[in-house]
């Protein structure tokens, strides 16, 4: 038996001797039952001790009493302290890593207490330990009002314990709120005593008065004198009550604050410096181990001090801000020059851990609970979806957010997801989670509404069903997934009632798309458009972007056309601040209104541009037609831009995928803005044996001269997926949509998974525009091995290239061979009569789509070539792919 002995009385086990009845609930010490009147069904117990030796008094005795009855004791052993419960007693033990992290823990733990069902009895480490691991008060505070009521819908009782003094007010707060019983435990000249704070529906005239352990009853403190002289006591022994407020989160940095200053001026030895910086790393920026390691090499000490300066609330900043910082911090270590060509960034980031305490403050963790099972991650997504659209904002939270608007004034700022996952080695997450602009003007309130309908909006795209889908086909299901945010400074200046960049773009450190052989892949390639660079992230319906090798900024692909007037960027997306929207303008209307603009860089006049070289008159309603000309021959953008994708994927030992902007500033100076890098997902080509020389025209399905992107291959065709160019452009534009959906029951249909599918249609996959492809989704088409895209048959559409588009990076996760061709260009052949005349199983695979069957075919092999199968022969390097029937085995 294990006594606890003070100098005068003590706290032994033979207490035990006098339970209540049978049947009845108790703390194991009846004369604590009697100071609560009794102990219910669903009590959740706080002890706020000062030393987890002042929670073993109780802990003892309820265990052994809970097992006496004949009660299911469950033990969960997190901490650092010595065991609370031991073993052998015939209590249930369930150690559980903090380091798992918030979700993952929290989810074991509900799972335990989900099997042992109702009337169980709990007993938890010291949850402090928690808010040392999470590095958050705020996340142990979010743990306990999760768990908490579901603990008291099982009728259960639930021993908790809480360092007093060691944690913020909001965090206590949350707790009290929260829980049934809230317990002070402190001792006076070496007696115990307990001060309930919190008794729920339960009174008496003194339960809420501190009571001394008195033998084996727990007299409460009545007399004036006495109660002044104990409470006065207790207080100074506290520490300072401003220090409460302060998070764990923050005290950590104010105690690597100190430990820098002491190993700087000697008093410390240097080699603390590293672990501090370590334990920084992993509380701030990131866990990920590759991550860690590349961010050991080019961050200090003093580049996660001054992060804290621009953090709202407590947590991680997430990939998507670790990447831009990181991509600054080589640049400008590499070579200081780049302090000079890079535009200053001046974010904000809120931590992870807002995220969690905005979900578990709205009612939605129970949604957020399910998504961690394969067989119900999409249920009740979309009413959680709608709680977070509606949802609030603690107060502190709030005032924070009302400073950093206040910083900003009324600049134009974006709110960009920047998810624990996202952006990482392996998951892009591109196009997964919303990013919104906010234009920023009007009133601060307007304001103030505006930003937090933003964040709510990057909240609710963690429910989409984009995201979840995404996270269960790349495994992650069951992975922390915190949403942090990045806010930056839109980048660009204002011109007229306008904002806007005067470049932006995708960089992409390999060239995937050798469209010549001039072009050197490792030089790199831009996505670029004039104004923000939304139309270079997404696939513009409406629209062209220019492609830039590195190395061969003026050779365009398929010059011929990609150089006219209509195979341009037309529209410029903007911010109206006049409107406080985001929109797109005509480039004419953009530059009628940017006078200060030097849109020579960027554009010549129509006329010039069909004429040819010499001079060209500059009629007033003569238009403009983006070529990026001087841009990329007089400036010293290409070279930089060049540079940093070379510096960069050095130094990650990785290619690199980055977004950017570029303005050029009255003095003539170029100032690059790096808003985000990661690792770029892609698969070199790689030679691949040479088709057949001699193809008869009866056997040869396809053959094209580009584009091709992905990984050079040889591979044997099961399925062939036509969608009819002329059959589809005879639909009317109301039926196109159905086109879509058709595609995606195909490619999903549970019978008929593990087949190699190519895709083909007219126009662009990926669209919207019906008059421009088959809208059809990425997720109804992830589960094929390529797509092509029929270009010049039905449609009126040329090839836009999609690298660097979320589109792009789908296709390259999902390691998607993407390849166009033209029928009608020499070199290019596509066998409509094959396609036409080969056996159709769409009605025998969806009896109830058959009506769809002059549009859609769907092509098995062999059967559909006379024992024959077609193989499809794709050199990314060469730009060239052909696909041809051939007797299986006899593909060269």
């Amino acid at each position: 038996m294990v006594t606890y002995i003070g100098r005068d009385r003590s706290v032994r086990g033979d207490v035990l001797a006098a339970r209540p009845k049978s049947g009845t609930l108790s703390t194991g010490l009846p004369g604590l039952d009697r100071v609560f009147t009794g102990i219910l069904p669903g009590d959740n117990i706080v002890w706020q001790v000062d030393v987890v030796d002042d929670y073993r008094p109780f802990v003892d005795p309820f265990v052994r009493d809970a097992i006496a009855r004949g009660k299911r004791l469950v033990y969960f052993r997190f901490a650092r302290h010595p065991e609370l419960v031991p073993r052998g007693i015939g209590a249930e033990i369930h150690t559980l890593p903090p380091e798992v992290g918030f979700e993952t823990f929290t989810a074991r733990i509900h799972k335990v207490i989900e099997e042992a069902g109702r009337g169980a009895f709990y007993v938890f480490d010291c949850l402090s330990d928690l808010a040392a691991d999470w590095y958050s008060d705020l996340m142990l505070g979010n743990f306990f009002m999760v768990t908490c009521p579901y603990l008291y819908d099982l009728d259960t009782v639930t021993y908790f314990a809480l360092l007093r003094d060691g944690h913020s007010f909001d965090a206590v707060s949350s707790i009290r709120g929260t829980t049934q019983l809230l317990i002070d435990v402190f001792r006076h000249k070496d007696r115990l005593y307990v001060h309930p704070l919190k008794v729920d529906r339960r009174s008496s005239p003194t339960m809420y008065l501190p009571h001394v352990l008195d033998g084996k009853a727990f007299r409460p403190l009545t007399e004036s004198a006495v109660l002044s002289e104990v409470l006065e006591d207790l207080s100074k022994r506290r520490v300072d009550a401003v220090s409460r407020t302060l998070d764990i989160w923050d005290r950590k940095l104010l105690q690597a604050r100190e430990a820098i200053d002491e190993v700087r001026l000697g008093v410390r030895p240097g080699e603390e410096a590293p672990e501090i910086f370590g334990r920084l790393l992993r509380m701030m920026v990131t866990r990920d181990e590759r991550l860690v390691a590349l961010a050991s090499r080019w961050f200090d000490l003093d580049d996660l001090l001054s992060l804290r300066k621009r953090m709202i609330g407590t947590g991680l900043i997430g990939g998507k801000s670790v990447g831009m910082l990181l991509a600054r911090a080589i640049l400008c270590k590499t070579d200081p020059r780049w302090r000079d060509r890079l535009e200053t960034h001046d974010s904000f980031y809120i931590g992870s851990d807002v995220f969690y305490t905005f979900l578990v403050r709205n009612g939605c963790w129970r949604a957020r609970r399910g998504q961690r099972n394969a067989d119900t991650f999409m249920d009740g997504a979309d009413v959680a979806r709608e709680r977070i659209l509606v949802g609030t904002f603690p107060g502190f939270l709030q005032e924070q957010f009302v400073a950093m608007l206040e910083y900003f004034g009324q600049s134009p700022i974006i709110v960009r997801s920047s998810s624990l996952l996202e952006d990482s080695f392996g998951n892009a997450f591109t196009g997964k989670y919303e990013s919104v602009f906010c234009p920023n003007q009007g009133s601060p309130q307007e304001r103030l509404e505006t930003f937090l309908s933003a964040v709510r909006t990057v909240y609710a795209s963690t429910m989409s069903p984009e995201a979840l889908l995404y996270r269960a086909h790349r495994g992650l299901i069951d992975r922390d997934e915190q949403m942090a945010i990045l806010v930056q400074r839109v980048s660009g200046a204002v011109h007229g009632h306008l904002f806007y960049p005067q470049v932006a773009g995708v960089g992409l450190s390999y060239n995937p798309y050798v469209w010549s052989e001039q072009i050197d892949p490792e030089a790199g390639v831009l996505r670029l458009v004039f104004g923000l660079g939304t139309r270079a992230v997404n696939r513009s319906d409406d629209d062209y972007t220019r492609l830039v090798a590195l190395n061969a900024p003026q050779r365009r692909p398929d010059a011929e056309r990609s150089g006219s007037p209509a195979f341009s960027q037309r529209r410029v997306d903007l911010l109206d601040l006049r409107g406080n929207r985001f929109t797109s303008e005509r480039i004419d209307d953009v530059a009628r209104v940017s006078p200060d603009l030097p849109i020579d860089l960027y554009a010549v006049r129509r006329s010039a541009l069909l004429r040819g070289p010499g001079p060209s008159p500059r009629p007033s309603d003569e238009g403009w037609v983006l070529t990026f000309g001087k841009l990329l021959s007089e400036t010293p953008f290409v070279p930089y831009l060049r540079e940093m994708l070379g510096i960069l994927r050095d130094a990650y030992e990785y290619p690199v995928d980055t977004e950017f902007t570029a303005n050029f500033l009255p003095d003539g100076r170029c100032l690059v803005n790096l808003v985000q890098c990661r690792p770029l997902q892609v698969k070199e080509g790689g030679n691949i044996v040479a088709p057949p020389k001699r193809i008869p025209r009866s056997d040869l399905l396809l053959e094209s001269r580009g584009p091709v992107i992905g990984q050079s291959s040889l591979s044997r065709l099961d399925r062939v997926i036509f969608v009819d160019p002329a059959a589809y452009s005879a639909l009317p534009q109301r039926d196109r949509p159905s086109v879509g959906r058709l595609i995606g029951r195909i490619v999903h249909h549970p019978a008929e998974g593990g087949r190699n599918t190519l895709l083909l249609g007219p126009g662009r996959w990926g669209t919207s525009t019906s008059s421009l492809g088959v809208p059809a989704s990425f997720a109804e088409i992830d589960k094929v091995s390529a797509i092509c895209e029929i270009i010049g048959v039905g449609m009126p559409v040329v090839p836009d290239v999609s690298l660097g588009t979320h589109f792009f990076n789908d296709l390259v996760e999902a390691n998607m061979l993407y390849l166009a061709v033209h029928p009608t260009r020499r070199g290019d052949s596509l066998n409509l009569k094959f396609l036409a005349g080969a056996r159709n199983r769409l009605a025998e695979l969806l009896p109830e789509d058959a009506e769809w069957a002059g549009v859609v075919r769907v092509i098995d092999f062999p059967d559909a070539g006379d024992g024959r199968v077609p193989y499809l022969n794709a050199d990314s390097f060469r730009q060239r792919v052909v696909c041809y029937l051939a007797t299986a085995g006899k593909e060269t």
